[in-house]
């Protein structure tokens, strides 16, 4: 969706201006748009790819790492990342979300997913209204 690629861009944007390295699935869509504007400011990127070959990752991505994982590779970025930011996304993102909670990294929600359980206290997943809201949030928990 053009709008979620449009906030994932400024988002990556921000986490670089902010000095942060970018690391995600690596491939297109959100994830090239997050890598694309982390690189707009001169931030460094790494894709966690779910297949063996390296030319699967988009063309920001500066250091790509091959797993073929599949989509077990939510993992590794969940268990490497300071603070998670999920822009839009489906259930490999929703995964990636509940990875980062179960690890205990900091998740910020920019138009994601709402993660709740009738009869259990709310996720501690923090809801941005912006991109820089969400960046500003991640960075400033990643720095916990």
């Amino acid at each position: 969706m053009p709008e979620e690629e449009a906030a994932a861009e400024a988002v990556g944007r921000a986490l670089a201006e902010g000095g942060a390295i970018l690391i995600c699935g690596g491939r297109g869509g959100v994830m090239e748009a997050a890598c694309r504007g982390a690189k707009s400011a001169g931030g460094l990127t790494i894709g966690i790819l779910p297949g063996p070959d390296r030319r699967e990752a988009n063309p920001y991505v500066d250091i790509p790492i091959v797993t073929g994982l599949g989509e077990a590779r939510n993992v590794i970025i969940a268990r490497t990342a300071h603070a998670v930011v999920a822009v839009g996304g489906s259930y490999g993102t929703l995964s990636e979300m509940a990875f980062a909670l179960l690890f205990g990294v900091p998740v910020v929600a920019l138009g994601s997913w709402e993660v709740r359980r009738e009869g259990h206290p709310p996720a501690p997943v923090i809801y941005a209204e912006t991109p820089q809201e969400a960046a500003a949030r991640a960075l400033s928990l990643a720095r916990k």
